[in-house]
């Protein structure tokens, strides 16, 4: 997942967010970390608070549901005071879950919100797809996922 994990982390840089990716925490008296958070951003503009946790497994969704409910319950824990330690206690954080697959009868796992990769692909490709031909409106190159999609559904010059 680590891919998906860059790929979501690039793209909220891009948009303005503040991000930290692959967070330790809750540090175990025996060693070692009770989580690590995948993808956490914040928009100091909007202001919005996204924790994300891509997965492909193929689990069960109870399996999951167990799962999840130790990441996003450890992401409510530790973004506010921990990680984003400055902003308000109350500030609500927005926990995405990114699966293979959306099924049409579940929109949420453990209070967070379930998204598909595909979703989640469409909405980037949707941003990159504005910014339009690279030689006229190129993505900066410290996002090298980005601009990578920007050539393939842009192109530079035109698209072939």
């Amino acid at each position: 997942m680590a891919h998906i994990e860059d790929l979501l982390a690039e793209y909220l840089d891009w948009k303005g967010y503040l991000v930290k990716k692959n967070v330790k925490v809750g540090r175990l008296k025996h060693g070692g970390w009770e989580m690590e958070l995948d993808v956490i951003g914040f928009s100091p503009i909007t202001p919005d608070l996204v924790h994300y946790e891509p997965s492909l497994d193929a689990d069960s969704w109870s399996k999951r549901e167990r799962r999840y409910k130790k990441k996003f319950s450890a992401g409510k824990k530790y973004i506010l005071t921990k990680v984003f330690m400055w902003l308000p206690k109350d500030t609500p954080v927005r926990q995405i879950a990114v699966f293979n697959s959306h099924p049409k009868n579940r929109d949420k796992i453990a209070g967070g919100i379930i998204q598909s990769l595909d979703e989640v692909m469409a909405e980037i490709r949707k941003e990159i797809q504005r910014q339009g031909l690279m030689s006229k409106n190129a993505i900066p190159e410290k996002f090298p996922l980005l601009r990578t999609l920007q050539l393939s559904h842009c192109g530079y010059y035109k698209l072939v």
